[in-house]
């Protein structure tokens, strides 16, 4: 299996024929059968049909090397060039072929690459026979061709990264890479919370705020109902909490293209004494009110007794005093009866 056979831009003419154009050119032709034992060969020919007794000379870097049509190549370095000639007619040379030199890459348009624009990466490397491109990134080819232009249109957050162009001919390959760096406005960010779960009094928690931004995002951090911000950076710690502590915390990630924000509820519970102090106080609760009840019910019993018990009393000492009246009135009424009398 060979690879594809390209012959390189001919050299001015010779003077061989009066009816053709002797130009010389390189015809090259790579086996790529065996990958252990690839070889290349080169053929110094020309579109005329030139005599038979001529000698040719190839040039490895401007250096003779060989007097023959073919030259063989076991390894061709990227720095090496090859061109041939006629013997006796170096002046008329055939083009230089060559492996791609490193490319150059560019992006357009130059400058911050904001989210949502469009991109167009160029790659472009001097080799004979012409370069054939692909573009990487990462180990994922983009595109293979023989311009080496790569187009993203609304760019996104996820294509920042390292792209590399391969410039490749049947000499050999040169890359180069390049950074993307694509600018956007912070993400909604997200709030955890250490230790998680509900915080008790006393203690500590640290509010951890991130969001995905580039530039990197600047961190501010408030409490509802506040109107001057609580803290700024990526990290909020509350040391002894209480329960003034406990509500809605909003933090917010700002950078030059961009604001945006989230909200979180820290949830603060009783600590340990606040827990002591309120079982005493339903323990308390518990056992005091039915003995105060108790207590009561039995004043009241007790001053109900009395109550009774007097006014039994008062019932006993009218009964006894009631007929003393009675002989006190009839006594009187017998002396008015008698005095009475006594005046007749």
């Amino acid at each position: 299996m060979y690879g594809r056979d390209l012959d390189a831009v001919a050299p001015p003419p010779g003077h061989y024929c009066a009816d053709c154009d002797p130009q010389l050119q390189v015809h090259v032709r790579r086996s790529t059968a065996n990958p252990s034992s690839t070889w290349t060969e080169l053929t110094c020919h020309s579109k005329c049909q030139l005599p038979d007794h001529l000698s040719y000379i190839w040039f490895n870097n401007n250096k003779p090397v060989g007097r023959r049509k073919y030259f063989h190549l076991r390894h061709v370095d990227a720095e090496d060039s090859y061109h041939c000639a006629i013997e006796g007619q170096e002046r008329f040379p055939s083009p230089t072929v060559y492996a791609p030199k490193p490319p150059s890459v560019s992006v357009s348009p130059s400058g911050e690459i904001m989210e949502g624009s469009s991109v167009t990466l160029t790659c472009s490397s001097d080799a004979n026979p012409a370069a054939h491109y692909t573009w990487y990134k990462g180990n994922r080819a983009l595109l293979q061709g023989p311009e080496g232009i790569y187009r993203l249109s609304s760019i996104s957050s996820g294509d920042s990264g390292v792209y590399s162009c391969k410039s490749e001919n049947q000499y050999g390959f040169n890359s180069r890479s390049l950074q993307l760096d694509v600018r956007y406005a912070p993400k909604p960010p997200s709030v955890s919370a250490s230790p998680s779960g509900e915080i008790m009094e006393g203690s500590s928690v640290t509010l951890t705020c991130s969001s995905d931004a580039n530039p990197a995002a600047h961190y501010t951090w408030s409490k509802e109902d506040e109107d001057s911000p609580t803290a700024s950076g990526q990290n909020f710690t509350i040391t002894n909490i209480t329960a003034e502590h406990g509500g809605k915390y909003q933090c917010e990630a700002q950078n030059t293209h961009g604001r945006s924000y989230t909200t979180f509820h820290l949830t603060v519970g009783a600590g340990k004494s606040v827990i002591i102090m309120n079982t005493i106080r339903c323990t308390l609760v518990v056992v005091l009110v039915p003995v105060l009840v108790w207590t009561l019910w039995t004043r009241m019993k007790k001053t109900l007794s009395l109550k009774s018990e007097v006014n039994e009393a008062v019932e006993m000492i009218e009964l006894d005093n009631c007929p003393e009246d009675e002989n006190i009135a009839a006594a009187a009424q017998t002396e008015d009866t008698e005095e009475q009398e006594d005046l007749v």
